[in-house]
């Protein structure tokens, strides 16, 4: 496990197969092996990374699966660029997603937050900084987008002062809004966004000009947008983005 451990450290997260692989040893028997060794290694969405989540003195690059890998820099930049909107004391509410998990992982060692989740995969990755006061909104488990749901968790939003909610989205039309696939989803961002002094969109570029089904805040509902570079002029300078825009470089 020391040899494991070493390589995770130069080279960030590890997918199972490629460890099993460079140990000449089955998936089972890593398995086995780093559930021994929690104080070492962590195992999170199929990859191995270190405990604690830090790679080479920095916040690690989370992969949660290989689908999840698709504009992974951009989301990458963008969640850099929230994470240093998180102030110690803020109450911080972060939406489920395969964006998030990122912001999840950039929150600096030593700012101390409280974080309120609903998806397991952003909860795992909270859970490894010791700083943070991490709620988890529980209910219905929906495998589709690794969440929970329920109306007592919806509820409890409705207790909570939040300062800052980051919110996802599938889809983001100028004029429709925001949208997302799943139902279940739409009424938790709104609850958190009717409890949040900041609500802060986060979304690569390629969701602008798509529609979902489940459509849930207009684009004047949220303080701040942050995408990408790869955003196109015509999205850019579209007035109901005037002063909300922001533009981190995936470059």
């Amino acid at each position: 496990m020391s040899t494991l451990a070493r390589v995770l450290a130069e080279r960030g997260p590890l997918h199972l197969r490629d460890a099993a692989a460079l140990l000449g040893v089955s998936e089972m028997t890593v398995r086995r092996d780093i559930a021994t060794r929690a104080d070492l290694i962590a195992y999170l969405g199929g990859h191995l990374l270190p405990a604690g989540g830090l790679v080479n003195g920095n916040v690690a690059q989370y992969a949660l699966s290989d689908e999840e890998q698709s504009h992974t820099a951009a989301k990458i930049a963008i969640c850099q660029r929230a994470a240093a909107l998180i102030e110690d004391g803020d109450t911080v509410f972060i939406d489920c997603g395969s964006t998030t998990p990122h912001l999840a992982a950039r929150i600096p060692q030593g700012i101390r937050a409280t974080v309120i989740c609903y998806s397991l995969n952003v909860a795992n990755i909270l859970c490894k900084n010791n700083d943070l006061r991490v709620i988890l909104l529980g209910g219905l488990w929906h495998s589709s987008s690794a969440s929970f749901s329920s109306e007592e968790s919806l509820a409890q939003l409705g207790r909570l002062g939040i300062n800052k909610a980051f919110i996802s989205a599938a889809g983001v039309d100028l004029l429709r809004g925001a949208s997302c696939v799943q139902f279940h989803e739409a009424p938790v961002k709104q609850a958190a966004m009717a409890r949040s002094v900041q609500k802060v969109l986060l979304v690569d570029a390629s969701k602008f000009g798509q529609v979902k089904p489940a459509f849930f805040a207009r684009v004047d509902e949220f303080d701040q947008i942050i995408t990408d570079d790869g955003v196109t002029p015509d999205v850019a300078g579209h007035k109901p983005l005037a002063g909300r825009l922001t533009v981190a470089s995936a470059s």
